[in-house]
């Protein structure tokens, strides 16, 4: 599990492919420290297992799972991506409950100077902007930030400029694509819904639902 609070940007050192998986070598500083062989580190928000270390990186093995429903699978040497180690049970939750298991790729659409924080707008498949709600949380890229709107197939997170200059989100263009994880809550109440749903039809989650089922 994670909190969804970057520690660091590493640099993709090297990329090996093999049969639709991959090698992938990144450099890093912080992660590094107190971690060993086996551990979880999240790149970009995809939770990824050490395999090797050195003094200055650590490699993974992605499987062709991973690289086909995450960024991972287009990554290249050079790129920048977000690092988080696993969350400790003595560590503060500062953003939310991250699993690490990226829900789908989305993309990034535009970016709007709002006093001085940023109005950063998504578009995410139709299924999962069901379990997306003004005020919730959401994982981009690993960064865990509120939502602030939501519309028909798009939402919208303000951030300051504090995360944007300490994560990959400065890097953004138009059209870029990006790993998106959901909050866990919301699958589970969409679950939740879906059983006692007697229309079966797909459900929005907002506040007005959450407070008619108890949930708040």
């Amino acid at each position: 599990m994670f909190t969804g609070i970057i520690e660091e940007i590493g640099t993709i050192l090297e990329i090996k492919r093999d049969s639709g998986s991959a090698y992938i070598k990144v450099e890093a500083g912080i992660v590094l420290d107190g971690t060993k062989l086996g551990d979880s580190i999240a790149i970009d928000g995809a939770c990824q297992t050490v395999i090797k270390m050195t003094g200055n990186s650590f490699d993974v093995f992605s499987s062709y799972e991973t690289l086909n429903l995450t960024t991972l699978g287009s990554l290249k040497k050079g790129d920048k991506v977000n690092l988080e180690r696993a969350l400790r049970l003595s560590d503060r939750l500062g953003g939310h409950i991250v699993s690490g298991h990226v829900d789908s790729v989305a993309v990034f659409r535009s970016k709007e100077l709002k006093g001085e924080a940023y109005e950063f707008t998504f578009e995410a498949p139709n299924e999962l902007m069901r379990q997306i709600a003004t005020k919730g949380s959401v994982t981009i890229n690993g960064i865990s930030l509120t939502v602030a709107d939501v519309k028909e197939n798009t939402f919208t997170c303000a951030v300051i400029p504090h995360t944007i200059e300490n994560t990959t989100l400065k890097y953004l263009k138009n059209g870029d694509k990006i790993n998106l994880e959901t909050d866990l809550l919301s699958k589970y109440i969409e679950k939740y819904l879906s059983l006692n749903d007697n229309n079966s039809k797909a459900t929005t989650i907002n506040i007005d639902l959450l407070e008619r089922n108890g949930f708040l």
